[in-house]
C-alpha cells in the first residue's frame, strides 16, 4: 500500500483563494496546466440535466424516513446506480417512530384549536381546570390538582418539566398556552410513564381562560388524546461502491460520497436533500469508466432529519480495517437552491482538513473558491468522530424554503448544481487517479492551501 504525505498532493495545487495565477496547475511527474487537464475529464462529462431530472423524479412527494415514498426513493438511486456498473448494497436499519395523535379540547362546551406534544401518552381526561402558572415547583406549592387539569403557561422550564411536575403534584391532563402569538406545538424529549395527557392551546385562548379563572369563575373542560405513540420502522442506505480499477498502483484507500435521500413531512425536499443525492448520483455516472487506483463510494443514507441515523448505523458497520483505510468523507446536502447563498465546506470542529484542502483547491481552478466554517448537522457528523477526515458542502445562508412544502423543483438552480458537482468532482478524482500520490488520512500539514474561514456556522 503506498501512503505518501497529503503535502505531496496538496502542494502540487497550492494556491492563493482568489488569484488567478496561483500555482493550481502542477501535479508530481505532469507538466503545467496537467490538473485542470484531468478536471476537465470530470468537468466536461457531467450533465447538469441529469441532475435535474433526478431532482424533479426523487422530488415528487415527501420521502419521509420509513414511508414507502422513502423505500420508492431507496430503490430508484439502488437502480441508477446498478445501471452504472457499481456493486450495491441496500442497507437497512430501524428506528422507533413516533405517530402524532389526534388532539381534541372542549371548555365549557366549546372547542379550541390545540396540538399534541410528542411522547404525551393517549387518554381522555374530564375535569375541572386549575391555573398552575409556569408549573414550577414554587407555582405548583399548594395548588390541589389531584384529579383536575392543569393550565399551564409556557416559559421557564421545559414541556416535559412542566408535564411531570403537575402529574406528581396529582394533575390528570395538562393544556400549556403559548407565551406568543401563533400555535404551539413541541416536544416532551422522550416517553415516560409518568406523563400525563398534554396539549397544546393558542395564548389568546389561555390568557382567556387565566383572567376567567382569576376572576373565580369554574371551568369544566375535556382533553381528548388518542392514536399516538411508539413503533419500530426501518429505512434505508444505499452502498454503491466501486472498486479501485488499477490494481499495480492500488492504494488500498477509500473516498465517500455522501447525501441523504429522505426529507421531512409535507416537504418534497428537492434542495433538501435530492439535490445532493442527485448530484452524486452523476458523480458516480462521470467515474464510472474512469481510471483509479482509489475505492470510490457514494452513500445514499436514510433517516438523516431524525438524527443523522442512517450515517451513523453506516459508521457502526465499518469494520477497523474500512475505517483506518476511508482517506475522506464529502457530503453534499443542499447544494440547488436559487435562493441560497454561497457554496460552502463546512467541518465539525471548524478546522482544515483533506477535504476542505482538496476542494478549495478545486474550488479555484474551477473558478468557484471556497470558504470553510464549523457546522455540524449533516451527515459527515459520524464519519468525523470515527476519526474521518469529512467536510459538508452546502449553500449559506439556506434558503426560506428550508423544510417548507415550497421547496420544490422550480426554485432549483442548475448554475449551483453545476458549481457543486464539479467542485467536489475535481477534489475526489484529483485523489482517484492512479497518477497522483496516495493521500495520507491524518490531518493536513500546515498551510497547504490558503483558503479564508467564514464567520459562524450555517445561517
Amino acid at each position: 500500500m503506498r501512503r505518501k504525505p497529503i503535502l505531496a498532493l496538496l502542494m502540487a495545487t497550492s494556491l492563493v483563494v482568489g488569484s488567478p495565477v496561483a500555482n493550481a496547475n502542477e501535479t508530481p511527474g505532469s507538466p503545467p496546466q496537467a490538473q485542470q487537464a484531468f478536471d476537465n475529464k470530470i468537468i466536461k462529462r457531467i450533465n447538469v440535466d441529469n441532475i435535474y431530472d433526478d431532482i424533479a423524479h426523487l422530488s415528487s412527494e415527501p420521502r419521509v424516513a420509513g414511508t414507502e415514498a422513502e423505500w420508492n426513493a431507496v430503490q430508484y438511486i439502488d437502480d441508477k446506480y446498478s445501471s452504472f456498473g457499481y456493486d450495491t448494497e441496500i442497507q437497512p436499519f430501524t428506528f422507533e417512530s413516533y405517530q402524532t395523535p389526534e388532539v381534541s379540547v372542549n371548555v365549557a362546551g366549546e372547542p379550541l384549536s390545540s396540538n399534541s406534544f410528542t411522547y404525551t401518552p393517549n387518554g381522555e381526561v374530564s375535569g375541572e381546570v386549575v391555573y398552575a402558572g409556569l408549573a414550577t415547583e414554587d407555582d405548583l406549592a399548594g395548588i390541589e390538582l389531584g384529579g383536575k387539569i392543569a393550565l399551564i403557561k409556557r416559559g421557564d422550564i421545559s414541556f416535559a418539566d412542566k408535564v411531570l411536575n403537575a402529574a406528581q403534584a396529582g394533575a390528570s391532563a395538562v393544556m400549556i398556552y403559548n407565551n406568543t402569538s401563533g400555535s404551539l406545538s413541541g416536544t416532551l424529549g422522550a416517553p415516560n410513564e409518568a406523563f400525563v395527557p398534554a396539549v397544546s392551546l393558542s395564548q389568546t385562548d389561555g390568557d382567556r381562560l387565566a383572567t376567567l379563572l382569576a376572576e373565580g369563575q369554574t371551568i369544566e373542560a375535556t382533553v381528548n388524546v388518542t392514536g399516538g405513540g411508539i413503533s419500530q420502522k426501518t429505512s434505508h442506505n444505499v452502498v454503491a461502491v466501486k472498486e479501485a480499477t488499477n490494481k499495480k498502483k492500488d492504494t488500498n484507500q477509500i473516498i465517500v460520497v455522501g447525501a441523504h435521500h429522505d426529507s421531512v413531512p409535507g416537504s418534497p425536499g428537492a434542495n433538501d436533500d435530492a439535490s445532493g443525492v442527485a448530484a452524486s448520483i452523476e458523480l458516480a455516472r462521470v467515474m464510472a469508466n474512469m481510471p483509479t487506483d482509489t475505492e470510490l463510494r457514494f452513500v445514499s443514507f436514510g433517516a438523516e432529519e431524525l438524527g443523522l441515523l442512517g450515517s451513523y448505523h453506516y459508521v457502526e458497520t465499518l469494520s477497523q480495517d474500512e475505517r483506518d483505510r476511508i482517506v475522506g468523507m464529502f457530503q453534499m446536502d443542499m447544494v440547488g437552491s436559487r435562493d441560497a447563498g454561497e457554496l460552502v465546506m463546512f467541518t465539525v470542529d471548524g478546522e482544515k482538513n483533506a477535504v476542505t484542502d482538496l476542494s478549495a483547491a478545486a474550488g479555484v481552478r474551477t473558478g468557484n473558491p471556497l470558504g470553510y466554517g464549523q457546522e455540524g448537522r449533516s451527515d459527515h457528523v459520524p464519519f468525523y468522530y470515527a476519526g474521518i477526515p469529512a467536510a459538508l458542502f452546502i449553500h449559506s445562508p439556506t434558503e426560506p424554503w428550508y423544510h417548507t412544502p415550497e421547496d420544490s423543483l422550480d426554485k432549483i438552480s442548475k448554475e449551483k448544481l453545476q458549481e457543486t458537482a464539479e467542485i467536489v468532482g475535481a477534489a475526489v478524482y484529483q485523489v482517484a487517479r492512479p497518477d497522483t500520490p496516495a493521500l495520507e488520512r491524518a490531518k493536513v500539514s500546515p498551510k497547504p492551501v490558503d483558503y479564508e474561514r467564514i464567520v459562524g456556522g450555517l445561517q
